[in-house]
């Protein structure tokens, strides 16, 4: 009895120290972090008061020319907020057909080879390394004005972090179904079709709902480079130094933004 007491005993203790070590690195890297959080926002300036003071009342003389809003012109920011929520659109529908043929290539459990994979991950890489406003940049000097660049910029930006996001859900499937279709002779694309995207459906569709909301901002945001939407209203209001202008497209954006963020959550709901 007394051995068997010595060895609970001493078990425990085992338990204890290893959750203090690791309470000890979890605390130590918590530290870490917020060393280095602090060390960034002092190299930009944050806890510059001075410079916070400085800026107040140029703030509050913005603030005083925006209001109130001037929605004299609404009735011209109809065709660019639909042209906005089309480029959104069309640039989702656009980075699925890219994105999940290069998933199936960069998920380990779904890849011919291993090289194949390692490629696929690569231009996954290079796809989102770009910001959407530099391709919308590209795009524009190669096929002209309009939305079918903020199409392109897009879709090739959103193809590398929604591949990314698509392989990762491909890849911690429950492997027995892919066993049992491998087992009864399926092939490749049976396997993918039959027992890894019915599991994987509601989570890709959730990732791009998600992806959707995010390029309806995104597609205002690009207006700025050239690829029309409300954006482009949004440059031309600045340009002019028309401020209560810009901030009732702004809030014509929020508002869009808003129904869009609601239509998402419904849908969202749905898949569930």
């Amino acid at each position: 009895m007394s051995a068997a007491t010595d060895l609970a005993s001493s078990a425990h203790r085992a338990i204890l120290q290893r959750e203090r070590e690791q309470g000890i690195r979890v605390r130590s890297l918590l530290f870490v972090v917020i060393g280095v959080c602090i060390g960034a926002l002092a190299i930009t300036g944050f806890f510059d008061a001075e410079r916070f003071a400085d800026g107040a009342p140029a703030i509050a003389q913005l603030l005083n020319e925006m209001t109130p809003p001037n929605f004299n012109r609404f009735s011209h920011w109809v065709r660019p907020l639909i042209d906005t929520l089309a480029m959104s659109i069309a640039g989702t529908a656009l980075t699925v057909l890219l994105s999940l043929p290069i998933a199936l290539l960069a998920a380990p459990n779904t890849t011919p080879h291993a090289m194949v994979g390692r490629v696929a991950r690569t231009v996954l890489a290079a796809c989102r390394s770009v910001p959407e406003i530099i391709l919308g940049i590209i795009f524009v000097a190669a096929v002209g004005f309009g939305a079918l660049p903020g199409v392109l910029a897009l879709a090739l930006h959103s193809a590398g972090m929604v591949g990314k996001f698509y392989a990762e859900a491909i890849e911690h499937v429950d492997p027995k179904p892919l066993e049992a279709a491998k087992a009864a002779g399926a092939g490749r694309l049976q396997v993918i079709r039959y027992a890894v995207l019915p599991q994987v459906l509601p989570q890709l569709g959730d990732i791009t709902i998600y992806r959707w909301e995010y390029h309806f901002r995104a597609s205002a945001v690009l207006g700025i480079v050239g690829v029309g939407g409300i954006g482009f209203e949004l440059m031309a209001a600045l340009r002019l130094i028309k401020y209560d202008e810009v901030s009732a497209i702004l809030l014509t954006i929020l508002a869009c933004v808003l129904v869009v963020d609601s239509i998402g959550a419904g849908l969202r709901r749905r898949l569930k």
